[in-house]
């Protein structure tokens, strides 16, 4: 059993300046928890300063920490400085993701190594890293996406990047079950963000729209809270795959 609260907890949100990853940090830090927010690019980093501003003036300790997590060393380095900073981490939540829609035959061997890189490397030795340094009784939770159900042109890289989060997340459940870690993955469908709008006509964006309750797409509010619940409540979920889409598709 493991306390159902985030108060006084330690959280490391990897892509934690804005859009999902920055809700996420704004809620635990309402929540009581502590927020070391990860951050790639020197553009992002003014999203950053703000997410930070926000955890800080929950009257939680909040940091903030750049990095290209495609390198493991940075990942190692990204850990120890959380520690270092706000304590301990008790929950890991890996948000990064790149997404590129291209036809096969039309995708360089740099866009594959670059979207393997972000989706599955990162992901990887992010989960790796969080085994070696998380408290006993720890969360990590990583961002996947509902493609890995659908049937579906053009995705191919992005869909294959995340897919094998599943079977890292499966693993490490395994593996880091007699620390009372639980380790999960949460699959949204089509995010109302920008990252989904630069891939997608306006023809295409309806009819994702069409494949979802109440004719809309995944918003972060949707996402953000189940995060939170893995962390405390859901505990006892392990090892899965969560498809939170709004019917858009399921297994």
């Amino acid at each position: 059993m493991t306390e159902h609260t985030l108060a006084g907890k330690n959280v490391l949100i990897a892509a934690g300046a804005k859009n999902l990853g920055g809700l996420i940090a704004r809620q635990a830090a309402e929540a009581g928890a502590n927020v070391a927010i990860h951050y790639n690019s020197d553009s992002t980093r003014p999203d950053a300063e703000r997410t930070l501003a926000a955890v800080e003036a929950a009257g939680v300790k909040g940091a903030m920490f750049q990095g290209d997590l495609t390198v493991p060393a940075n990942v190692e380095r990204l850990f120890a400085d959380a520690e270092a900073a706000i304590g301990k981490i008790d929950v890991a939540v890996n948000t990064v993701g790149k997404v590129l829609r291209k036809p096969i035959v039309e995708t360089t061997e740099d866009e594959y190594d670059s979207m393997f890189d972000i989706n599955s490397k990162a992901a990887y030795f992010f989960i790796k890293e969080a085994g070696r340094k998380l408290a006993d009784g720890g969360k990590v939770i990583t961002i996947v996406t509902s493609l890995l159900a659908a049937f579906t042109d053009g995705y191919s890289t992005y869909a294959g990047g995340k897919s094998p989060v599943e079977h890292f997340t499966r693993a490490a459940a395994k593996e880091f079950a007699e620390r009372g870690i639980s380790v999960t993955a949460i699959a949204p469908g089509p995010m109302d963000t920008p990252f989904f709008y630069g891939q997608e006509t306006p023809e295409r964006v309806e009819f994702h729209k069409s494949q979802g309750m109440g004719n809309q797409l995944t918003k972060i509010e949707d996402i953000a809270p189940i995060v939170r619940f893995l962390a405390t409540e859901g505990w006892w979920i392990t090892g899965q795959t969560i498809f939170a889409n709004g019917g858009y598709t399921t297994r």
